[in-house]
């Protein structure tokens, strides 16, 4: 099985999306932990958005140059192989920042 890396970056096809979802090809962040990508064909994943906004379930970080937003308010739960190309991994900083966002959406 092909694991994937929690805090790493790929590209990855969000459709079929219906209503408020995020639509198109985009880059998203695995956010689930290595132990549960090891053992699932799933993965947990927020995806980034160009959209830049201050909002408190986004977190903002420079990827590939570029300013994006991940977009924590639309973490989900995907197939493994709805993941395509790895970009990169994330700083520990951004990690830690998304991690701190999550806790606090759940708690």
């Amino acid at each position: 099985m092909n694991t994937k890396q929690r805090f790493s970056v790929y590209w990855f096809d969000p459709e079929p999306s219906r209503g408020a979802e995020l639509r198109k090809i985009r880059p998203c962040v695995v956010v689930s932990p290595d132990e549960m990508n090891e053992a699932l064909r799933t993965v947990l994943v927020v995806p980034l958005t160009s959209t830049v906004k201050a909002w408190p379930f986004r977190v903002n970080i420079s990827l590939m140059g570029r300013v994006s937003s991940v977009a924590c308010d639309q973490l989900r739960a995907i197939d493994a192989s709805r993941l395509k190309a790895r970009i990169g991994d994330l700083s520990a900083k951004d990690s830690a920042a998304i991690l701190a966002v999550l806790q606090t959406m759940f708690s």
